[in-house]
């Protein structure tokens, strides 16, 4: 099988990782990719973004697969243009990625298939958010209602600033809070059927106890320890079936990953969001643990002949992953300062880095290219091993300004 990846993120170096285990996959290749991927694919320069640039490549290199990774490619119609020439695609199409893209129709969506999830506004004005802050009450939770590359929540008690982020979107989505951890649960879909990964959690706050900005993840473990017994079918049954059936009744059959963010709340599960395809970080510790061949399992979603009672297997033990984020990350990421050290975190038992904004500059040295710039994901008999592992690891990294979260999965071992 030929498969081609795209995107330029730890998520994408994940995937990329995780196909080259897989021995169907004879030909790897991603775009635009990252100096990670090149370690384990052929990478191609080109917008992943744009349709035909991508449909080219795809049909030049005569791939009989390709993975979509970021939101914005499903947004721009990808998936449309590549299933209209013919190519098989893992990542759903303009229309049914509307559920990550517009947070009004993933409400709409959830409300006509029965799915629980927080009461909610749409807000097209001032004077509609003053109104819906002021029925819900603080603390106060504004979503941009497009994409926000994981950054467009603010959850505050703070009226003004709850008042201000709305200013700054075109259009929100005003909604009462949720109390409870929250869960993300990706499940692989062929328009029909759906089969769950492994549930994660991921960490949005930049800063250590929850603190600062919201960002597009710091951080993510698998598996939770404390989750209650029959979460997994619970979620399938009342949250991905009626919606995978809901989508479908409207045309729009959803083939992908549908990724369900989910609050335990004290009234039972609710969703969060949908995002439409793998999240960033959780993938990163999920795909670590799975035992599966991933190849067949995105290419029978994109044929639609996914078998629903397909038991994933899973390599025993956990994975935690901890992002390193370049200086001013979420606001104003540095680019540009020299990393070192991977050979020696690599060489660390139980542990390895992914690229996820890296480049390599002018005179061949591997830079900061993004806000969220490396993962370094541990791995061990239990979530405390894995997390030890992965922290090793980081010490042994140096970049001028990187910052990463001390407490990644601390709660989780107590």
């Amino acid at each position: 099988m030929r498969v081609l990846v795209l995107g330029s993120g730890g998520r994408e170096h994940a995937l990329a990782r995780a196909l080259r285990r897989d021995p169907a996959v004879t030909d790897l290749h991603c775009g635009p990719g990252n100096p990670g991927t090149a370690a384990v694919a052929t990478n191609h320069q080109i917008d992943p973004t744009d349709p035909s640039a991508v449909v080219e490549l795809a049909g030049r290199l005569r791939v009989d697969l390709v993975v979509v990774g970021p939101e914005a490619v499903l947004v721009a119609g990808v998936g449309d243009a590549l299933r209209a020439a013919g190519i098989a695609c893992f990542g759903p199409d303009a229309e049914a990625a509307r559920i990550e893209g517009s947070k009004a129709f993933a409400k709409d969506v959830m409300r006509s298939a029965g799915v629980p999830t927080a009461d909610a506004r749409v807000c097209d004005s001032t004077s509609d958010a003053e109104a819906a802050l002021d029925a819900y009450g603080p603390p106060y939770v504004v979503k941009d209602d497009g994409l926000a590359a994981g950054k467009g929540v603010v959850v505050t008690s703070d009226r003004a600033a709850a008042l201000a982020h709305a200013a700054a979107c075109d259009r929100v989505v005003v909604e009462e809070y949720l109390d409870g951890p929250e869960v993300s649960l990706f499940a692989l879909c062929d328009g029909v059927s759906a089969v769950p990964l492994l549930p994660a959690q991921d960490f949005k706050r930049a800063l250590d106890g929850d603190e600062g900005p919201n960002t597009g993840g710091m951080g993510a473990y698998t598996p939770l320890p404390w989750a209650p017994d029959g979460l997994v079918d619970e979620v399938m049954a009342t949250v991905v079936r009626p919606t995978l059936d809901e989508l479908r009744s409207r045309g729009t059959p959803y083939v992908g990953v549908l990724y369900a963010g989910l609050a335990l709340t004290s009234a039972g599960v609710r969703v969060v969001e949908f995002n439409a395809r793998f999240g960033d970080p959780e993938t990163q510790v999920v795909l670590d643990r799975l035992a599966t061949p991933l190849g067949g399992l995105l290419q029978a979603c994109a044929l639609g002949v996914l078998n629903p009672s397909t038991a994933l297997e899973w390599t025993p033990g956990a994975a935690v992953t901890v992002v390193v984020s370049a200086e001013g990350y979420p606001a104003a990421p540095v680019k540009g300062d020299v990393i070192a050290g991977l050979a020696e975190a690599d060489a660390v038992a139980g542990a390895y880095v992914l690229h996820a904004g890296t480049t390599v500059n002018d005179e061949n040295l591997l830079v900061a290219n993004g806000g969220r710039v490396l993962n370094v994901v541990g791995t061990g008999a239990d979530v405390a091993a894995a997390r030890a592992a992965a922290y090793a690891a980081l010490g042994k990294l140096k970049m001028r300004g990187g910052h990463y979260r001390t407490d990644i999965a601390a709660q989780a071992v107590g």
